[in-house]
């Protein structure tokens, strides 16, 4: 999920300068926690475990949680690094994609959308690393930030269809196409920017 706490579009990152630099920050630690979090919320959909839907839920809300908190704190502590910037997306993928996978398994998203929001994922990633090699950080847009609070309305409501179909199904659904048609067009807007930005103007005459 593109951190909704970010106020720039696209601007080189920021970091707190020190007589060596503290990689494993408070920031950086959520953010791994976000990670770690996954394979739990998997587990959770994909066993029979009474009450699962419950669990999975609980535990893709703390790690949407952490997802504006480690960006909230970079901010405010002034720890914003490199790793940071680059592991918290990556975060986000993980997560997103692992989710996702496992609705397939269950029959709750079609698997061609699902290749769609991950292949998205996966460019968008690729797009970052590269563009952070060359001293450019390309922040979320305002695209990614609808994007990712469809996502939590999406996955939260299809994990509650697992025990309220009548309820929920729908409205996972439904969102869920608002995901995939989000995707598709912040992947253009993402692929359009960082051409833009790395393409040299051709000479005059």
């Amino acid at each position: 999920m593109e951190n909704l706490s970010t106020g720039n579009h696209y601007s080189p990152v920021e970091e707190k300068r020190q007589s060596g630099t503290v990689w494993w920050t408070v920031p950086n630690l959520l953010t791994v926690l976000r990670m770690l979090l996954a394979p739990l919320i998997l587990v959770a959909l994909l066993t029979r475990l009474e009450g699962k839907e419950f669990y999975a839920l609980g535990l893709f809300l703390l790690a949407s949680v952490t997802d504006w908190l480690d960006g909230y704190l970079a901010r405010r502590r002034r720890q914003i690094t490199h790793l940071g910037a680059l592991l918290d997306p990556l975060a986000d993928k993980i997560l997103i994609s692992s989710v996702f996978i496992a609705f397939v398994e269950l029959n709750l998203a079609p698997a061609w959308m699902v290749t769609i929001i991950i292949i998205r994922e996966i460019l968008v990633t690729g797009l970052r690393g590269m563009a952070a090699s060359r001293s450019f950080i390309m922040h979320a847009r305002n695209l990614g930030k609808i994007k990712m609070v469809l996502q939590i309305v999406c996955i939260s409501a299809l994990i509650l269809s697992l025990r309220y179909a009548t309820v929920f199904r729908a409205l996972g659904r439904a969102t869920l196409w608002g995901v995939v048609l989000i995707a598709l067009v912040s992947m253009v807007d993402y692929i359009v920017t960082y051409i833009r930005y790395f393409t040299p103007p051709s000479s005059g005459g």
